[in-house]
């Protein structure tokens, strides 16, 4: 990459995600670090929250002693226990986990600074506010002592940014504010908590858009503490930020500010593969999802089988897994369907293992059989490959029970659920998450709440066409960069959907994976060449340049 000036002496970025694989944030930052890392070499420090015990390591993590073992000294004496390391992943940028479990006895006087200084409502405070909130204290305070100790090293004004990722990490940016005013700051929100929470409470976010007022949803929802910190953080950022005009609005609306500059998100080539070395991930890939689904259902689907996938985070609504099983459900009902179709579902559930009688199958050792009384061996649930804690509550078990799909081997579609986090290590698929993806022929992520969407831009990046909505972000960067409604042939499909839609958008993707289902191979080389040249168009080498106008922005408005 051409090497870019910095517009600033150093940079440190706040997210709970930092080292820790929980989220889209995690793949924004970890996929972005190299791009940055080229820029300021170890003069960006990310730090996250140390959540290890004395004996447990942190496998995204490699501690290095040798990191700033003065600065780390003088952070310990001043009750911020830093552990200094590399992030294993492209680029391997600096990071600091602070442990903040001392804290939790001054949270009390640590809120009433919050709103004694910015109004910060903590009362209503319940789950992961405590860990959240004193994390980023935390962080704020290693930044703030960092900071100093830079500008002392190198004996002159450092002109540093503090960027704090979501409600996550807002009283870092709040306490950077108080005491270290000569620190710029940055929020980015990728997602509102009050717009998530609208949705994930099954309410209609677009129709009564305008009407909504930020406050009193937070009361009506209980979300007080969370926005408000967020809210604070929000108004007193030198810099506002967001990945997409979708959620401006929301910032607009529900925060009383839009955003300064978006940040849409990219991705880093060196996460994918190409060429014989995709072909062969590709082929493994293939055979592992399809073994995987002929031990559990007792089927035979062999190498021609299109293998259709949706993925992400367990947010039903938001993610519209309801809407993709509805969609499946009609293909099943269609009678123009003359293949198999395989459509699988990862997406990590409260699950407790790996199901002992698919593992054995997959080993080849016998397993008990269990016969219909016409003597056809029928299996349990022939369509989840791990069991659940709350198998008879999880939402998607319950949706695909109660969806009328028909799971036979004797069916032209089938279902394959995977209810587990793909890390390689799972006992059933043993695949990490991007060698799964590109066993997939087709990708369909249908949202209706994504403020940006990963899981589209790392589909297209491996070379897998895909369909999202105009609810995603990512969908509406993918329509402004093609200048029409986005079909397959584009790479990406981006379906129309609003709060009144909801079976047109099946009827449309049904027919989409119809469509699909009849290309020859050589047409379907075509969506995937499209797909892939569509990815390089959103690669962080580009983005990030929108990340430097804000460092810039920041550091003039702190200045003023």
């Amino acid at each position: 990459m051409k090497r870019i000036a910095k517009p600033n002496d150093y940079v440190f970025q706040a997210s709970w995600e930092v080292c820790n694989k929980i989220g889209g944030i995690y793949t924004v930052l970890s996929t972005q670090a190299k791009a940055l890392e080229g820029i300021y070499k170890d003069n960006i420090i990310y730090i996250g929250p140390d959540l290890c015990e004395k004996k447990e390591t942190n496998p995204l993590f490699t501690p290095d002693s040798k990191l700033l073992p003065t600065l780390a000294r003088q952070l310990k004496k001043q009750g911020i226990p830093t552990r200094f390391g590399r992030w294993n992943i492209p680029g391997n940028p600096i990071v600091a986990l602070v442990d903040f479990k001392a804290l939790r006895e001054e949270k009390n006087q640590i809120y009433a600074q919050m709103w004694d200084d910015f109004g910060v409502d903590s009362l209503h405070a319940y789950g992961d506010y405590d860990d959240a909130c004193l994390f980023a204290w935390q962080a704020g305070r290693m930044a703030s002592a960092a900071y100093r100790y830079f500008c002392k090293q190198e004996k002159r004004e450092l002109s540093a940014v503090f960027q704090a990722h979501e409600w996550m990490s807002a009283f870092g940016l709040l306490y950077i504010k108080k005491n270290e005013p000569g620190m710029a700051t940055i929020f980015t929100t990728h997602a509102t908590s009050i717009g998530r929470s609208i949705t994930t409470n099954n309410k209609q976010l677009y129709t009564y858009f305008d009407g909504y007022n930020g406050d009193q949803m937070a009361a009506e929802l209980n979300m007080q503490s969370k926005h408000s910190a967020e809210k604070a953080a929000a108004q007193q950022a030198d810099c506002m930020t967001t990945v997409s005009e979708l959620t401006n609005r929301e910032c607009r609306q529900f925060l009383g500010r839009e955003a300064d500059i978006l940040l849409p998100n990219g991705f880093d080539p060196a996460f994918s593969c190409k060429g014989a070395q995709l072909q062969a991930v590709r082929r493994r890939a293939r055979k592992a999802v399809l073994n995987a689904y002929n031990a559990l259902a007792s089927a035979n689907l062999g190498d021609d089988t299109l293998i259709i996938g949706t993925s992400g985070r367990n947010d039903f609504r938001c993610k519209g897994f309801d809407l993709f099983v509805s969609s499946i459900k009609r293909v099943q009902d269609s009678a123009e369907l003359n293949r198999d179709i395989l459509a699988v579902i990862a997406v990590p559930c409260w699950k407790k293992q790996a199901r002992q009688d698919v593992a054995d199958r997959l080993a080849l050792k016998p397993a008990i059989k269990l016969m219909d009384a016409s003597g056809m061996e029928q299996l349990p649930y022939p369509f989840i490959t791990h069991e659940l804690h709350n198998f008879h509550e999880d939402r998607i078990v319950q949706t695909l029970l109660g969806s009328g799909l028909r799971f036979s081997p004797a069916e032209k579609v089938h279902i394959l659920f995977i209810p587990t986090y793909l890390d390689g290590n799972d006992g059933i698929i043993n695949l990490p998450y991007y060698d799964f993806l590109t066993a997939c022929d087709y990708c369909i992520y249908p949202s209706y709440y994504e403020p940006w969407g990963y899981t589209p831009l790392e589909s297209i990046s491996f070379g897998i066409p895909c369909l999202t909505t105009t609810l995603s972000g990512f969908g509406q960067w993918v329509q402004q960069e093609i200048g029409h409604q986005p079909l397959l042939s584009d790479g990406v499909a981006v379906v129309p959907r609003d709060d009144d839609n909801y079976n047109q958008c099946a009827d449309e993707i049904a027919a989409s994976i119809l469509g699909i289902a009849r290309l020859q191979h050589s047409d379907w080389r075509q969506f995937a060449d499209a797909a892939y040249n569509l990815s390089k168009k959103a690669l962080w080498k580009d983005f990030i340049k929108n990340y430097l106008k804000a460092y810039t922005l920041a550091i003039k408005n702190n200045t003023k």
